[in-house]
């Protein structure tokens, strides 16, 4: 059996065969919450067009297609993969703390099961935020090719888009998350983050326009305003905490 170091750290080692339980165990709730998402795929996929149907010009069906024989299968296991990563956000969240406490002081630890809870509502938060945007979207998108151009969108394509917004959306909400955390490590200090207050717009702005998969600007301004709020209240977190 692998011995820990001298000081009570874990060595590498253990480091490595705990990294791979929790990996495992995120991995096995992911896979658990997609077969639920796949069995309710076909609600979940009724639920998606009705922006689509919203928002479609007139003259079109609003209804999704698919060219070949696997692409409705294929679209089914995308919602399941998809549905099973955002469903089982809770637990790789759990996981992925759990994993990092143990190199906290124990003042730090005490913060763990809060900081879960928080990503947790800021992931939702995020997901709310994207259908809310769905919409203006799909209109800007559907619209821009002008009159002459008549949407005819794949289920695959459409659901991908949709999806990944919610995760994009998702994962930029942790923002505020990771910034508190380096602050609680002391990685980064107050000073610091108003120091790079002026860049930070830049930045989120750029990361924005990046990590939208729609590249519309309605998902852009939607993303990256939140994301600047986040990081003022993170500064105000910060002198809270005296960091």
């Amino acid at each position: 059996m692998t011995k820990r170091a001298t000081d009570g750290r874990m060595t590498v080692v253990e480091h490595l065969t705990e990294l791979r339980r929790r990996i495992i165990i995120s991995l096995v709730a992911v896979l658990a919450t997609a077969v639920v998402a796949y069995i309710f795929a076909p609600d979940i996929v009724h639920e998606l067009v009705r922006y689509y149907r919203d928002a479609a010009p007139k003259g079109t069906d609003g209804f999704l297609i698919f060219t070949g024989p696997l692409d409705a299968f294929v679209t089914r296991l995308k919602i399941a993969t998809y549905g099973g990563i955002i469903l089982a956000v809770p637990i790789w969240l759990w996981q992925l703390w759990r994993f990092i406490t143990p190199g906290l002081h124990p003042k730090e630890k005490r913060y763990a099961v809060p900081f879960v809870l928080v990503s947790v509502l800021l992931f939702i938060g995020g997901a709310v935020v994207a259908l809310i945007t769905l919409p203006q979207a799909l209109e800007f998108l559907l619209d821009i090719g002008g009159q002459d151009i008549k949407p005819m969108l794949t289920a695959d394509k459409y659901i991908s888009l949709v999806t990944l917004l919610i995760l994009a959306f998702g994962l930029a909400f942790e923002f505020p998350v990771v910034l508190v955390f380096l602050l609680i490590a002391r990685v980064l200090s107050t000073a610091r983050l108003i120091k790079w207050r002026r860049w930070a717009v830049v930045l989120i702005f750029v990361f924005a326009a990046v990590i939208t998969p729609s590249q519309d600007p309605y998902s852009l301004f939607f993303m990256a305003v939140p994301m600047y709020l986040f990081f003022e209240g993170s500064i105000l977190i910060g002198k809270l905490l005296k960091r």
